[in-house]
């Protein structure tokens, strides 16, 4: 990229791209309700926005619980994809979520979204579990899966 990739808390200007977002990337998008809300960042809610040129290019949502980082979203914008813009979100939030006194990440996947999958074993993510049933639009499973936020930082 020959822009430089910025990271940034997400805010409530922001709401407008994130929901064009969601609605371009996943198959069962969340509620507008639910991202503005996320988008309010607290002791718990970690928003994270990811810009080129100004140019809002994906997001992170998570949350902070206790000793752990939970991951609820990460979404990238298709003509961004394999640029590093996923890999940076994850990293930003795993190094904040470290100095808030998180030590390890949680999130669930799509059973059948591979390409995430792979990209969470990437960055040391072990499939640990499966829920059932989880997402409401098609009663697919979830992957549980989970890391240490200290083996993420080593790459």
């Amino acid at each position: 990229m020959s822009e430089s990739l910025k990271i940034r808390l997400g805010e409530i200007a922001d709401f407008v791209d994130v929901i064009r977002l969601e609605k371009a990337v996943f198959s069962d998008p969340w509620s507008q309700e639910a991202i503005f809300s996320e988008l309010r960042a607290d002791a718990m809610r970690l928003p994270l926005i990811a810009e080129l040129g100004g140019t809002l290019c994906g997001y992170l949502m998570a949350w902070r619980v206790a000793d752990q980082l939970h991951i609820l979203n990460i979404a990238t914008d298709p003509q961004y994809l394999r640029r590093g813009v996923g890999t940076a979100l994850l990293l930003k939030a795993v190094r904040l979520a470290v100095e808030g006194g998180q030590s390890e990440v949680t999130l669930e996947v799509r059973e059948s979204n591979f390409g995430a999958r792979a990209f969470y074993r990437r960055h040391h993510f072990a499939e640990v579990g499966v829920r059932p049933g989880y997402y409401q639009d098609n009663k697919e499973n979830a992957i549980i899966m989970t890391a240490n936020c200290s083996d993420l930082l080593v790459d």
